[in-house]
């Protein structure tokens, strides 16, 4: 197999298992991380997902080598997105990468070692949240050999480090380090060498731990405003005044009990 998933309590742990090629992802790995990401979402138990690679390697995009050999018409029919592709998961789309297309209710981070470049760095792109080591390094590599960057790379990355900041990155193809990607808004986290996923699923406990509605009501409405005008946003937005009623009340019975006061999230 070349997808592992494990679990850490609540957290569910998916692996790209192909060190031998820095976990670059083929067809049948992109199918293996599409089922596991359709799985968590379907699994209740599950409320975060940290997705990383073994070997000291995150993943190092498309496996070109299957690429160059085994890429035909039939390949490009599957991932084609026609005008029905609304980008919602009653219909769940696979992307070259495997779940590049999914938009999940619930929160994903990535515990990058090592390379995260081109195919990867759309993997990463499409977590919520960046663990890096400090010695990893993202890249859209795959600009030396004339491959686009078709899942995500061109929409996700403007969107988190800016149009300048992705513009430099997409059309030099150049490596940034972690420390650059914590200044730009890349990475969420540094950590040391080998402790991305140590401290990544220190940060899934933490999410996991909060009201579970309130939670993935603002996530989701910080992800579809992207698509709309601020006035449908706001009224968006509004929708998540629902889960007020059925978590916010019970909390702030909380906070009037005395838990949680100061900022204090040790006890809520």
């Amino acid at each position: 197999m070349t997808i592992r998933v494990d679990k850490d309590g609540e957290t569910a742990i998916v692996t790209i298992d192909r060190p031998q090629a820095r976990n670059a992802v083929d067809p049948a790995t992109a199918e293996a991380l599409f089922r596991a990401f359709v799985e968590f979402e379907r699994d209740a138990a599950a409320r975060v997902a940290v997705l990383t690679g073994a070997g000291g390697a995150f993943c190092a995009g498309f496996d070109l080598k299957h690429a160059a050999n085994a890429i035909d018409e039939a390949w490009f029919a599957e991932h084609d997105l026609d005008a029905s592709f609304d980008g919602h998961d009653d219909r769940p789309r696979k992307g070259p990468m495997g779940p590049t297309r999914l938009t999940l209710s619930k929160p994903v981070i990535a515990a990058i070692a090592g390379p995260a470049v081109a195919g990867g760095m759309e993997l990463a792109l499409w977590c919520d949240l960046r663990v890096m080591e400090r010695t990893a390094y993202m890249g859209v590599y795959c600009r030396r050999f004339g491959v686009p960057l078709i899942d995500g790379g061109t929409v996700r990355l403007p969107r988190i480090v800016g149009h300048g900041r992705a513009m430099d990155l997409i059309l030099t193809g150049r490596q940034i380090r972690a420390e650059e990607c914590h200044e730009w808004g890349l990475a969420t986290r540094l950590c040391g060498e080998g402790k991305a996923l140590e401290t990544a699923l220190e940060l899934a406990r933490d999410l996991a731990r909060f009201p579970q509605g309130c939670m993935r009501a603002d996530r989701v409405s910080a992800i579809r405003q992207w698509s709309l005008g601020p006035e449908a946003a706001l009224a968006n937005e509004w929708r998540s005044a629902e889960t007020f009623r059925k978590e916010g009340r019970e909390g702030a019975g909380r906070f009037a009990s005395g838990k949680g006061r100061g900022g204090d999230f040790g006890e809520f």
